[in-house]
């Protein structure tokens, strides 16, 4: 496996792989390190079929299902991501980690490239290390003692954003009353591989911190979410298609760009089960 890195921030493009086979226990153990390293991998020209995707996924750590999103049919933990050419709204458009509202969110998430435009829809990565490194001592010292509520219902809920918008887009989305349940993470986790301290807030699915009102917790929740989305803390997936993105979602945020009116973009995604999110101390 050969590494090239995106950018200084996070992200790497690895090279010598081919997944669409079963890969060793060496050769896990390596993407999982990668990922560890870079916490987002894109990995160009793979021919992989559905299964390949789903064994992948096994391999490293086991499938979980994502709620509020139809999955493919006798497939319950793979969802299609599609634009039609004919869409104004692209699925995922705005920075969040992945299922951040579940008790146990996902580590990693996959998503392959079956069609791609001829420009446009690249997905935006952020590093939640550097993230918090980068925030003042004392600032860093408060969010260590603070949780926060994450809920699916703003987005998801019954009569929610992508209810309100769901025709105007392909992806197939399942809103319900069960999106508005809530539960409380650690602001600042530490990651069990690393062992470094990385934020855990996200603007779609953070509601407030725990305690405090909405009102009081939106003035600095929105100071960290500018914070966290500067620019010299990312990078960008220019995909193609049967390429490969892995990324770990208790390190990084992401922003697929909504950038490639009247053409067609399908994905495929699965999620590799996680752990409750554990306080950094």
């Amino acid at each position: 496996m050969k590494i090239a890195r995106l950018a200084g921030a996070l992200g790497a493009e690895l090279h010598g792989l081919n997944l669409a086979r079963e890969q060793s226990p060496a050769e896990i153990a390596d993407l999982r390190q990668a990922l560890i390293d870079h916490l987002v991998v894109a990995i160009p020209g793979q021919a992989m079929s559905l299964d390949d995707l789903e064994r992948l996924t096994d391999q490293l750590g086991g499938r979980a299902v994502t709620p509020f999103v139809k999955p493919l049919a006798e497939r319950p933990y793979v969802i299609r991501v599609l634009k039609e050419r004919e869409d104004k709204l692209n699925f995922a458009n705005a920075w969040h980690s992945d299922l951040s509202y579940l008790s146990e969110p996902p580590s990693f998430t996959l998503l392959y490239a079956h069609e791609v435009p001829d420009f446009g829809g690249d997905t935006v990565f952020q590093n939640q290390y550097l993230a918090f490194e980068t925030l003042s001592d004392g600032l860093k010292q408060t969010l260590r003692g603070l949780r926060a509520v994450h809920s699916a219902g703003a987005a998801y809920g019954t009569g929610g954003f992508l209810d309100r918008v769901k025709h105007k887009m392909s992806t197939e989305i399942a809103p319900s009353q069960e999106a508005f349940q809530e539960i409380s993470h650690p602001a600042v986790i530490r990651h069990p591989e690393s062992k470094r301290e990385a934020l855990y807030l996200n603007p779609v699915y953070t509601t407030r911190f725990d305690g405090w009102s909405v009102p009081e917790s939106q003035a600095l929740l929105q100071h960290i979410y500018r914070h966290q989305t500067n620019e010299n803390l990312t990078c960008r997936v220019r995909w193609a298609k049967g390429t490969l993105t892995i990324w770990d979602n208790r390190t990084t945020q992401h922003n697929a760009l909504n950038d490639y009116h009247g053409q067609r973009r399908e994905m495929f995604r699965t999620s590799v089960a996680g752990g409750r999110p554990q306080a950094s101390s």
